[in-house]
């Protein structure tokens, strides 16, 4: 059974640890996800397009991001840059760490759903006179976006969790804030229990809302085919 002291402790800290996830987790995965979707679909294009130079760059930047480790990235762009005189605000260079690092994985999915449309949908294009930005961009692409959607949603849902990892470079995110309480009181494991269930309240929030665009997703295809 848990003592009246423990549970008023809990009942206290739950809105000073969900209020920086509302304010500050929340906003952190936001943005990195849209800057990452925007790197990924980028990056995959290039790989698409099969221009050599443009090709071996992109998985260069994907070889060095995925065989590191976020929390090294976290360091090299937080702290290692300060060498170079390069100082960054906290919650600035998680959203560069955390887009990179997540452009780079995003990136395989949608390069992934790319190579899956027929190719006789590039071929369409251009017999009506498209270019082959505007055959992506109205033909293809929507069509490899539906197809890496549930992986696209899956890796929001994982930097929704990674987001923790900024508290090492001073962001103020949920995480910090249940450190610091835990500090002031030493009950570290009922806090960070309660921790672990506000991120997943908010994970089982993203995979509902996955669900929901899977369904409609799934409806929109069906028209398509009648």
């Amino acid at each position: 059974m848990i003592d009246n002291r423990i549970l008023d402790l809990l009942v206290d800290s739950f809105g000073r640890i969900l209020i920086p996830g509302l304010i500050m987790t929340i906003p952190l995965t936001a943005i990195s996800f849209c800057f990452a979707m925007v790197i990924a679909i980028a990056v995959a294009m290039i790989q698409f397009a099969q221009v050599k130079v443009l090709k071996d760059v992109a998985r260069f930047y994907i070889w060095v991001v995925r065989g590191t480790p976020l929390l090294v990235q976290l360091f090299v762009v937080f702290y290692g840059l300060t060498d170079f005189n390069i100082i960054l605000e906290p919650f600035v260079a998680a959203v560069i760490v955390f887009s990179l690092n997540e452009g780079a994985y995003a990136a395989e999915a949608v390069r992934g759903a790319l190579e899956s449309v027929p190719a006789g949908q590039m071929e369409a294009g251009y017999c009506v006179g498209m270019s082959y930005l505007q055959t992506m961009r109205r033909i293809v692409l929507p069509q490899a976006l539906r197809t890496a959607f549930p992986s696209l949603a899956n890796s929001l849902i994982s930097m929704l969790k990674d987001t923790s990892l900024a508290s090492t470079i001073t962001v103020a995110e949920m995480f910090m804030a249940t450190q610091r309480i835990a500090g002031r009181t030493f009950e570290y494991m009922p806090l960070y229990l309660e921790v672990a269930a506000i991120y997943l309240l908010f994970s089982t929030v993203l995979t509902k809302l996955q669900r929901l665009g899977e369904k409609r997703l799934g409806a929109y295809e069906t028209q398509e085919v009648k």
